[in-house]
């Protein structure tokens, strides 16, 4: 856990450095853990010789996603990228195990470390009942990691799923996010969340992202090109040219929806990072999954048939706008939490500078 010194250093997330994204207000901790029930862990993954840049973030849709299933949409916007496991999701609409995220060559060690995990747990699995399938997505981050030194082992997995909870979520240089770069510069995990008025429902949605696309001229802010501005005022550096990069986006919500629904708002997810410069490239992973809270499909129901509370899709709109609003925020959060970093083979990588940011964004927005 941060000390209190660290937590004093921090760099302010988007909304605490004076730039507010969208309409809707956010939640408590404008976090995916403003949704009841989810929670995060994390195990970061560093090392002094600098190859070490990587790690892992745990989300639990609930305490135990095995037995209490929740529904669950997904969309990819551009495939160049992988979510071990979102085939079944595709075909059931659900989610029975933790979501993971990491780098692109651990996909296998983490699936196989939750398979464990949840042995441990529920040892009818593969016995009197069936095997699970797990969720674990990736990025790659081997532009600041020595990827194929394959530093990430199962016992930081576990301690990732061990020390998942409600409450804040840390972002920038953490978990999965560790090693990640987005629009060239240093970003990683970020995350938000919006919470619709009485009249639409009340309904609390979140996001969380492994952010690690882009080329800097091509960031936006509010629809403004600071990206463009930014280049012109910071000096050439050594960055990563041939690999895009990419992200993925894990939401939740507590609003009752079907699996057709949760992957339509999947897709205004990704209408939000193209609103921050995306352009989703040839070899670029925009991948997007998502579940609701309010809907429980059993492992062991009873009796014939079973009911679901579905919002009536007239209803939905405001939760496409959270949506977009808060996968916006969540990268800009994943870019202003984040410390420059040097990593592997010597490659450095800055952070973004938030005054700039915030200078050009009020001249824009504020007319200051």
């Amino acid at each position: 856990m941060p000390t209190s010194s660290q937590e004093e250093k921090r760099r302010p997330r988007a909304r605490e450095a004076g730039i507010t994204l969208g309409h809707l207000e956010p939640g408590p901790l404008n976090a995916i853990t403003d949704v009841a029930g989810v929670t995060v862990g994390q195990r970061t993954l560093t090392s002094q010789d600098g190859r070490a840049r990587t790690g892992v973030t745990a989300i639990m849709p609930n305490d135990d996603p095995y037995n209490e299933r929740v529904v669950a949409g997904t969309f990819a916007l551009n495939g160049a990228g992988e979510v071990a496991g979102l085939i079944q999701v595709v075909e059931w609409g659900i989610i029975e195990s933790p979501i993971l995220l990491t780098n692109t060559l651990s996909v296998g060690m983490v699936s196989d470390t939750v398979v464990q995990w949840m042995f441990e747990r529920h040892p009818e699995i593969g016995h009197t009942s069936d095997v699970p399938i797990p969720l674990v997505g990736e990025c790659d981050d081997s532009w600041l990691n020595d990827i194929t030194g394959r530093h990430l082992k199962a016992h930081h997995v576990v301690e990732a799923l061990d020390r998942a909870r409600s409450g804040p979520v840390r972002e920038g240089n953490v978990g999965g996010g560790t090693g990640m770069i987005t629009c060239d510069f240093k970003a990683g995990i970020g995350t938000s969340s919006r919470v619709l008025s009485t009249a639409q429902g009340g309904y609390t949605f979140g996001v969380l992202v492994q952010s690690n696309f882009g080329r800097m001229n091509d960031l936006l802010v509010d629809g403004l090109p600071i990206g463009r501005t930014l280049s012109e005022r910071i000096a050439e550096y050594d960055r990563r040219r041939q690999n895009y990069g990419s992200i993925i986006v894990v939401f939740a919500t507590d609003a009752p929806l079907l699996p057709v629904q949760l992957t339509r708002i999947a897709k205004r997810c990704a209408l939000g990072i193209g609103r921050m410069g995306s352009v989703a490239a040839h070899g670029s992973g925009e991948i997007i999954l998502g579940f609701s809270t309010a809907n429980i499909q059993p492992r062991n129901p009873q009796g014939l048939t079973g009911q679901l509370t579905y919002l009536h899709d007239h209803h939905t709109e405001p939760l496409y706008q959270a949506a977009i609003e808060s996968t916006c925020e969540a990268i800009l959060n994943s870019l202003f939490a984040a410390e420059p970093m040097t990593g592997y083979r010597g490659h450095s990588v800055p952070a973004i500078p938030i005054d700039d940011v915030v200078a050009i964004w009020s001249k824009a927005i504020k007319g200051i």
